[in-house]
């Protein structure tokens, strides 16, 4: 027993090392006063003074910010409701073929989504003379595809979900509106809030889809970063990277406390 507890404790320390050691060290150079990466030259902040005033990269963080938020909140009416048709809605025709379409952009390549709606865009707008490419092909795009993990998450737990709730509160007399404004979407929040943060993670993320749909002058945080590590990371990109890990860590850390406090409200409850 002690050489197992030993050995899963030091495969403990070494996979963590391997995850957050390199994001430790791009968080100590990030704050390097010398323009080389890999050379020390002293402790300095210079780089993100710089960072605040490249209005290339703070455009593009914001319109990355914007197109995440859009489409992630599209993603989640989208999802909702096809969740909602292929987990309650029964038997119907062609729900197989509804399915698939689904579920279809979780497992296709990001090429092929990003050169398909490429196609489809030029098309449109070669015959209707919309949408042009930018910010709203973006958008749509990033939807696109984001609202197959939605569907999904809501579906799952809709399949989870106790219905003897919804027959009660059927069973004393409320409307199918009011059923699922006051039942059943209060019992499914968490689902919808869990696909409304992974849309916004994958929109904020993606880089090829956002390549192949973006117009001339509408470049994504992903795209900008990206065509800047071609030519060499720069001690910019490691304040950047710095600050988006500081975001995400203190997220976690409020949904912890979150949670911590929940349980002690849930055992003082339970307890009394």
């Amino acid at each position: 027993m002690k050489r197992r507890s030993w050995f899963l404790i030091i495969a403990s320390v070494l996979g963590f090392l391997f995850l957050y050691l390199p994001m430790l060290s791009l968080i100590i150079y990030s704050f390097n006063e010398s323009r080389l990466v890999t050379v020390w030259g002293g402790f300095s902040t210079k780089w993100y003074t710089a960072l605040f005033q490249n209005d290339q990269i703070m455009d593009a963080a914001v319109l990355s910010l914007r197109i995440a938020f859009i489409s992630a909140t599209i993603s989640v009416v989208l999802g909702v409701m096809a969740g909602f048709a292929l987990q309650r809605m029964g038997r119907f025709r062609g729900k197989m073929v509804f399915a698939g379409w689904v579920s279809a952009p979780l497992v296709m390549p990001d090429v092929i989504i990003g050169l398909s709606l490429l196609l489809l865009f030029v098309t449109m707008e070669g015959f209707f003379g919309w949408p042009e490419r930018g910010e709203l092909t973006i958008i749509i795009a990033h939807a696109t595809f984001c609202m197959a993990s939605v569907a999904v998450i809501v579906q799952s737990r809709l399949s989870d979900m106790d219905e003897s709730l919804e027959e009660a509160a059927m069973d004393l007399g409320a409307k199918p509106a009011a059923l699922f404004f006051l039942v059943t979407l209060p019992l499914i929040a968490p689902a919808i809030v869990a696909g409304w943060l992974l849309s916004f993670t994958l929109s904020l993320d993606d880089l090829v889809i956002a390549s192949f749909v973006a117009g001339p002058g509408n470049s994504t945080l992903p795209m900008v970063i990206f065509s800047k590590v071609r030519l060499g990371v720069t001690p910019e990109i490691n304040a950047l990277a710095t600050l988006m890990i500081s975001v995400v860590a203190a997220g976690v850390f409020i949904a912890m406390l979150h949670m911590r406090r929940k349980e002690k409200q849930d055992q003082l409850y339970s307890a009394t």
